[in-house]
C-alpha cells in the first residue's frame, strides 16, 4: 500500500458503518491521517465505539442532530457512507455547507455519480468507490471510479485514502458494477468454496474441528503462496498436479462440472442484479 509520505486532509465519515468503520481503522492505523478525522453514527452508542481512536471525533446524530453538516462542512474528503436509500436526503442536506473543492466519495452500492453530481452541484469533485469486505483485516480491493469533476490530484488523494485499507483499481464508472460481482462478491464465493470443502472433509470421516482447520488453512496457505508467487495461479495449480496423481484426478472432475461456465454465469447473475438495484428494484 504505497502511501509513504503523504498526508490526508480532514475527512468526514458520514455514516461509520461497518465499511465505514473498516476504513475509519486503516486511516488511524495508516498515521496519514493528520487532518483529523469526524465521524457520525446514529445512536451514542456506536459513536462510543469509535471515540478513544486517535485523531477521530465520533459524533451521535441523537446528540447532534446537525453533525453531518457540520462534519461536511469542516472536511475535505467527505465519505458518504449511509445506506443507498438514504443518500439523496443527507446529500440534500450537506450540499449547502460544503467548500467549493470538496471531494465527496460514495461508499453507497448501486448510487450513481450522475445522482451525487445532480445534488451537489459542480463545485465538488465526486468519485464512487465500491471496497469489499477485507478491509477490516486491511487486505480490500477497492474500485475507484471518478466524476467529470474530479481532478487527478482529486483522484490520486483518493486512491492514497483507500490504499490504508488494501489495493486500489481505477476503473470508469461503467465497470463498478462488474467489478462488484468479482472483488465485491468474491469474498462470499471463496467462503462458499471453503464451507463445501469442509462439508468434504467432514464426509470423509474428519470431525468438524479438524475439517475446518484443513480446509480453512489450506485456503489461506494457498491464497498466501500465490501472493508471496509472481508464478500465474494456472502454473502453480500445475505444480500441485502431479500427472496421473491423486490432484490430477480431482481436477478432471472439478474441470468437467465446468467450473468456467458455472462462475461466468454466478457473476453475471449478480451484474443483472446490481443493475436491477440501480434501476431501484
Amino acid at each position: 500500500m504505497p502511501t509513504d509520505a503523504v498526508t490526508l486532509p480532514p475527512i468526514a465519515i458520514l455514516g461509520a458503518g461497518s465499511m465505514g468503520g473498516a476504513i475509519l481503522q486503516g486511516l488511524v492505523r495508516s498515521g496519514i491521517a493528520t487532518g483529523g478525522v469526524t465521524v457520525t453514527n446514529r445512536t451514542p452508542g456506536k459513536a462510543a465505539a469509535l471515540a478513544d481512536l486517535e485523531g477521530v471525533t465520533s459524533v451521535a446524530l441523537e446528540d447532534r442532530p446537525n453533525a453531518n453538516a457540520e462534519a461536511a462542512a469542516s472536511a475535505r474528503i467527505v465519505l458518504v457512507g449511509v445506506k443507498p436509500a438514504m443518500v439523496p436526503d443527507l446529500l440534500r442536506e450537506i450540499a449547502p455547507h460544503l467548500a467549493s473543492g470538496t471531494i465527496v466519495v460514495s461508499l453507497a452500492a448501486g448510487v450513481p455519480i450522475a445522482t451525487f453530481e445532480s445534488i451537489l452541484g459542480s463545485d465538488v469533485a465526486v468519485l464512487r468507490s465500491m471496497p469489499n469486505t477485507p478491509a477490516v483485516v486491511r487486505a480490500a480491493v477497492t474500485g475507484l471510479a471518478a466524476g467529470a469533476g474530479a481532478s487527478t490530484d482529486d483522484v490520486a488523494v483518493t486512491r492514497a485514502l483507500f490504499e490504508t485499507v488494501g489495493t486500489v483499481i481505477e476503473v470508469p464508472e461503467s465497470q463498478i458494477d462488474a467489478l462488484s460481482t468479482i472483488s465485491g462478491s468474491g469474498p462470499a464465493y471463496f467462503f462458499l468454496l471453503v464451507e463445501e470443502f469442509t462439508k468434504a472433509a467432514v464426509g470423509k470421516g474428519f470431525a468438524e474441528a479438524e475439517a475446518r482447520v484443513m480446509a480453512e488453512q489450506t485456503f489461506i496457505g494457498a491464497a498466501a503462496l500465490l501472493q508471496a508467487s509472481d508464478t500465474d495461479p494456472a502454473e502453480l495449480r500445475r505444480r500441485v498436479t502431479s500427472p496421473k496423481g491423486t490432484t490430477e484426478r480431482a481436477i478432471a472432475v472439478l474441470q468437467s462440472a465446468r467450473l468456467d461456465e458455472v462462475f461466468a454465469a454466478a457473476t453475471d447473475a449478480a451484474l443483472v442484479r446490481a443493475k436491477e438495484l440501480a434501476a431501484g428494484e
